[in-house]
């Protein structure tokens, strides 16, 4: 599975938000969101969890779930680099990211990284394309 792209807009976390600060996780979103969600509340016992769903920007047809950018705040994560971050969430994603999911943007940070400084970096920008394009080259 890819890891980014995710966003066609440069703006921080923008798209649909599925969760909410202080653990408050509320009911929005498809079921590939609500799993994720659950998986990751699951694994890492955020204090901070945003789920965004960024499929709509990607061409699929409506309704897909395939590309997601996720933010995790984490005491977990205290004294981890951010690559051994990284491979918790996707250890607890991996059912979903070995089938629909195609994209997942990451963003884990610690319980004190977070007081310092809440805000998302912007997303990569869309380069466009999908696995159904043929490439040129």
């Amino acid at each position: 599975p890819q890891t980014s792209p995710l966003s066609c807009s440069p703006s921080p976390m923008r798209g649909p938000l599925l969760a909410a600060a202080g653990g408050a996780m509320g009911g929005a979103g498809g079921p590939l969101a609500r799993t994720i969600r659950a998986k990751l509340t699951a694994a890492l016992q955020p204090t901070h969890l945003e789920v965004r769903d960024d499929s709509p920007r990607h061409g699929g047809p409506p309704g897909a779930e395939t590309h997601f950018g996720v933010l995790v705040v984490s005491g977990l994560f205290a004294g981890l680099p951010l690559l051994q971050r990284h491979r918790l969430v996707h250890e607890a994603l991996r059912a979903e990211l070995a089938g629909p999911l195609h994209a997942l943007q990451v963003i884990a940070r610690t319980p004190e990284q977070w007081q310092s400084d809440p805000r998302a970096p912007p997303a990569p920008p869309c380069l466009g394309g999908s696995k159904r394009d043929k490439r040129r080259g």
